[in-house]
């Protein structure tokens, strides 16, 4: 194995463990904030990690840029579903407390 394939398999892992620790997050955290946290910080490094290690496998094709839009996408897309998932959050907690 070359350099590059053992760079590409060390990140292919720790992508994928960090997307393992992202969906035990996700099921042993009690609330919906936290869980929020759990889905998408170590999910999106993780995906990123995963794309990146791939990119580095198959430098050579031309496959490499539909990578590179996915994560682009994913890093465009998180931010936004993540502040909408808070909110929704946020304000069905208000209602329930009685402040509406």
């Amino acid at each position: 194995m070359s350099g590059w394939e053992w760079a590409s398999a060390v990140l292919i892992l720790t992508g994928c463990a960090l997307a393992f620790t992202a969906s035990i997050g996700i099921v042993r955290f009690p609330d919906t904030l936290t869980r929020m946290h759990a889905a998408t910080k170590p999910q999106v490094v993780g995906l990123i990690l995963i794309l990146v290690g791939t990119g580095i496998d198959i430098r050579a094709d031309l496959n490499v840029w539909m990578l590179v839009l996915t994560g682009l996408f994913t890093i465009i897309t998180a931010p936004v579903v993540a502040h909408l998932i808070g909110r929704t959050a946020y304000r069905e907690q208000r209602h329930r407390d009685g402040f509406f």
